[in-house]
Order: structure tokens, then sequence, then C-alpha cells
């Protein structure tokens, strides 16, 4: 929430729910503190799918190896499942979600920009779940899977209250 002098925003009633969904998205990442100061983008959203991009900075990577930290890429899976499952909801910014399951395998370091790509497998009323591809690219120029993922979350609707 803005505290009294800043400008920020007051959360989601601040989205114009007719904005399509891109724009909603790039603002929720824009104005969240922790994803903002991640620079994730969208790369594309459309039903039940989306792809998101994290540059390389060292402020998120291991400080012996250089690779970006396995929480940050979890943080990856969890943020596009969500926004990928938002997809195939009638009011996406009013229904709340919650991770009920992540799961992370983790393939290869990242060690460059990657690239995050979350599928919808089932939205349900109450439940969504979702897989994720997360890629990098090689030192010799190829784009490599460095996690899988999979997650699940409790929906907060109308009909499952």
């Amino acid at each position: 929430m803005a505290e009294d002098g800043d400008d920020g925003p007051e959360g989601p009633m601040d989205i114009d729910p007719d904005a399509p969904s891109a724009e909603v998205a790039a603002y929720v990442l824009e104005n969240h503190g922790y994803l903002s100061w991640l620079n994730i983008t969208v790369e594309d959203l459309e039903e039940g799918r989306a792809v998101m991009h994290l540059p390389y900075q060292e402020k998120l990577a291991n400080w012996v190896t250089g690779t970006i930290h396995g929480g940050v890429t979890a943080t990856l899976i969890d943020t596009c499942s969500a926004f990928a499952l938002r997809t195939t909801m009638d009011d996406p910014m009013e229904t709340t979600l919650a991770t009920t399951d992540l799961d992370v395998k983790y393939v290869r370091p990242a060690t460059s920009d990657v690239e995050v790509e979350a599928e919808v497998i089932r939205s349900g009323t109450s439940t969504g779940v979702t897989r994720v591809t997360v890629t990098g690219e090689t030192d010799e120029g190829d784009r490599k899977v460095v996690a899988i993922g999979a997650t699940t979350y409790r929906l907060f609707t109308d009909s499952s209250l």
C-alpha cells in the first residue's frame, strides 16, 4: 500500500479491468516490490499460457559461481504460472491464488538471461495446475532447458467460496 506522500499504487483497484491482459501483467510486475526488483518482463500472454523474460543480473546470481540463484528460478516458475492461470479466468484481478505446491527440477546452471514459459494444465473452480519450462542460453549460443517446474494453486473465486 502507498504511504502518505507516496504516489505508488494502492493495489488491484488501480488497474483498468478493461485493459488488455499484457498491459495488466506489465502493470503488476512494475508495481509489485519484489517482482519489480527482479526486472521480469512479459513476452507473451494468451489464454492458458504465459511467457516471461528475466535478464541476467549479478544481484540475482550466486557470488561464487555467477549462476542465477535457485530461489529466483523458483519465483519465476511460480509467477509465470500465476499469470498463465489468470488468463483462463473471467475476472482475473478479482480471483485470489494461493500456491499449494511448487515443484522445481534444476537441470543445468542458468548463466544468462532466462525465458520462462508456463502452460495451464487445469483451471477449475477451486484448483489450477501448470507446467513450466525455463530456458537459458549456453556459452555456445544454444537455448537449453535450465529448469522444469509444476505448480498447483488453490483458486479463491465466488464459486469456490
